[in-house]
C-alpha cells in the first residue's frame, strides 16, 4: 500500500469510529489486533471503544497531524468532549476536558495489525486541580 493509499484508508477507519460503524470496523481492524503490546483481537478492540463512547458520548476524533510511511501511520488526535463520570481513572463528572493522544499504528493487508497509544493525561488533571 503506497503512502496515500493507506493515509485514505487511516481517515476510513477514523470516520468509522466518529460514526460508531462497529459492523464496519472489521473492514479497517485485523482479527488479530494487539493494543498497547496486548493481544485483544477485533472483538476486545470493539469492546474497548464502545466503552470510550458510554463514557464520552460525545467522543470525535479529530485528526491534527497524521503522517504515513507504510506499513506504518504516526497520528496526533484531538479531542475536546465532556465525559460522564471518571476519565483515565480522573475524576472529570461531566466537565469538557481537551485532550490529545498520540498513536502508531501498524497495518497488515489494509488493516490495523498493532496499536499503541500514549493520551496526554497532564493535560487532563490540569484542566480539573
Amino acid at each position: 500500500m503506497i503512502r496515500d493509499e493507506l493515509a485514505d484508508r487511516y481517515r476510513g477507519y477514523i470516520a468509522c469510529l466518529n460514526k460508531q460503524d462497529w459492523t464496519n470496523l472489521e473492514n479497517f481492524v485485523h482479527e488479530d489486533v494487539r493494543y498497547n503490546g496486548k493481544r485483544i483481537g477485533l472483538s476486545g478492540y470493539r469492546e474497548m471503544l464502545e466503552g470510550d463512547f458510554r463514557a464520552i458520548p460525545d467522543l470525535y476524533f479529530d485528526i491534527q497531524l497524521l503522517i504515513c510511511e507504510p506499513p506504518r501511520v504516526a497520528s496526533r488526535l484531538q479531542f475536546d468532549c465532556i465525559p460522564k463520570g471518571e476519565l483515565f481513572g480522573l475524576p472529570v463528572n461531566g466537565r469538557r476536558v481537551q485532550f490529545a493522544e498520540n498513536v502508531f499504528y501498524e497495518f497488515l493487508n489494509g488493516k490495523i495489525e498493532g496499536v499503541w497509544s500514549v493520551i496526554d493525561r497532564a493535560a487532563i488533571e490540569a484542566q480539573l486541580f
